[in-house]
């Protein structure tokens, strides 16, 4: 049976492995872009430039996620009840006591983040608190030190900047490559392969978004169910935790592709199965997850 551990060495390699991702993609463009304008430097500044992103992902990326939710810190006195669940449950599972964001909005919804358990944090929506009872309020921080325990957050929240800074560097070289230059016009052809580069990357976009999908399985909110539900000893609470957030179909004010995969629950609402942001959904389809934890 799953526990709360049962993924953290799998999640920690799968973290490297995305920063190594990253570190070739950015010297392989830096090593082209090098060649387009003859200066073997800009090798060198990607290299560091790759190193320091993935440096400044792992320190900093669950206050970029915090950021882009809006959330802010939990008053104990506002909010004695949240702070209890989570203190009770934490002491538990043997977790220290993450920090707790409160999300001013009025879909339910709810996350965790951090690069590991000693530097944890669990934000919640204000619709999610006042939707949601105290059983079900308790599955939903179960399923998310969950999340903490077996290291879920560090994959998660490293993905936000590194892929997030691939997208952004994509976009500055496709557009690049489309406007003129001394440095195209020098060296011949050389443009016009630039120019299909960046068609080609352009074409890979949605390939790139199927890597994220992979990267951050469905599994893992299977997992974070069962063990939250091993956790409070209640797997109906949770269950009836995401029936609940699920008839909520409006999207959340601040929905973001790149943290959409974070929540317990689609941010985008009814219209996250549409569009591009289909391409980033990793949550399984909750008639699914009720049924594992009611064992139907």
């Amino acid at each position: 049976m799953a526990t709360l551990y049962t993924q953290q060495d799998k999640n920690v390699r799968k973290t490297w492995f995305l920063m190594a991702v990253f570190l070739c993609v950015i010297v392989a463009l830096g090593y082209f872009v090098s060649y387009y304008y003859n200066n073997p430097s800009i090798v060198y500044i990607a290299l560091v430039f790759a190193v320091g992103m993935n440096i400044f992902s792992y320190w900093y990326s669950d206050k970029i996620a915090l950021s882009l939710a809006r959330a802010y810190p939990a008053d104990r006195i506002q909010y004695p009840d949240l702070f209890r669940s989570v203190e009770n449950l934490s002491i538990t599972a043997g977790l220290p006591i993450p920090r707790l964001y409160i999300i001013t909005d009025s879909a339910p919804n709810a996350f965790a983040t951090g690069r590991n358990k000693e530097h944890s944090a669990v934000a919640v929506t204000t619709g999610l608190l006042g939707l949601l009872d105290k059983n079900e309020i308790e599955g939903v921080i179960a399923h998310e030190l969950a999340h903490i325990g077996n290291k879920d957050i560090l994959l998660q929240t490293v993905v936000i900047v590194l892929v997030g800074f691939i997208a952004i560097l994509a976009d500055i070289f496709i557009r690049s490559s489309w406007t003129g230059g001394r440095a195209r016009k020098s060296e011949g052809n050389i443009g016009g392969i630039l120019a299909i580069v960046g068609i080609v990357f352009m074409i890979l976009s949605p390939i790139i978004a199927q890597l994220i999908q992979l990267a951050i399985s469905r599994k893992r909110e299977f997992l974070a169910d069962a063990s939250g539900a091993l956790l409070t000893r209640y797997p109906e609470g949770l269950a009836s935790a995401l029936i609940k957030i699920s008839g909520y179909t409006s999207p959340m004010v601040n929905a973001h592709n790149a943290t959409a995969h974070l929540f317990i629950s689609n941010p985008f609402g009814s219209n996250g199965s549409k569009g591009i942001s289909k391409l980033f959904m990793t949550h399984p389809p909750t008639l699914a997850r009720v049924a594992a934890l009611r064992g139907s």
